[in-house]
């Protein structure tokens, strides 16, 4: 049975006071890496470490029905500048401590210091976002910990029902979850 593969529509939003898009090498790594396996990344931006211009922008983007998941990279220690678990708490509906512990357990693999990550993952109506660490080499980390879980959660919070390429990632459903039949339109 072939399965249709359904994209993700994602924005990516890197906290940094000194990073440009031009030397972004973490959002470009994430919008890279996602629009590799066939999801659409339909923003990405860069704002300053400051909780309000995190939580503008957030909420510009889960106001956008367009927009089913928010990743933002950065911001995530900390020193006193690092507020974007406070700015994406602040937009929540429903946190999923889940992914701050997975993401923090991948990382404890590499690091000790993954145990001072503040990485969160929040609901807010029918979008998650999900705050990653800052660097390229622990985003894809902590990235291929937590994906296999993010389609069933969309689920759950009436978002699209996503296929993956197994051979990229392996998606987990329950056996329970009822798949919606297919348009015919």
């Amino acid at each position: 049975m072939e399965r249709e593969f359904i994209p993700v529509h994602i924005a990516v939003l890197t906290v940094s006071d000194t990073r440009t898009i031009a030397n972004d090498t973490s959002g470009a790594y994430i919008a890279d890496r996602l629009t590799e396996v066939g999801h659409k990344v339909v923003a990405r931006t860069i704002v300053k470490d400051t909780e309000t211009g995190i939580r503008a922008q957030l909420a510009t983007w889960i106001a956008d029905p367009e927009i089913e998941v928010v990743i933002a990279t950065g911001g995530t220690g900390v020193t006193p500048r690092d507020v974007t678990p406070e700015a994406t708490l602040a937009v929540a509906h429903k946190v999923l401590p889940g992914f701050g512990e997975q993401m923090r357990q991948v990382s404890l693999r590499y690091v000790p210091t993954a145990i001072l990550s503040r990485q969160v993952g929040v609901v807010r109506g029918r979008a998650l976002i999900l705050n990653l660490p800052g660097q390229p080499k622990a985003i894809k980390e902590t990235l291929d910990g937590i994906f296999p879980a993010v389609p069933y959660c969309l689920d759950l919070i009436g978002g699209p029902y996503v296929e993956t390429n197994d051979d990229v990632c392996k998606v987990f459903r329950p056996k329970s979850a009822i798949r919606p039949a297919k348009s015919s339109t």
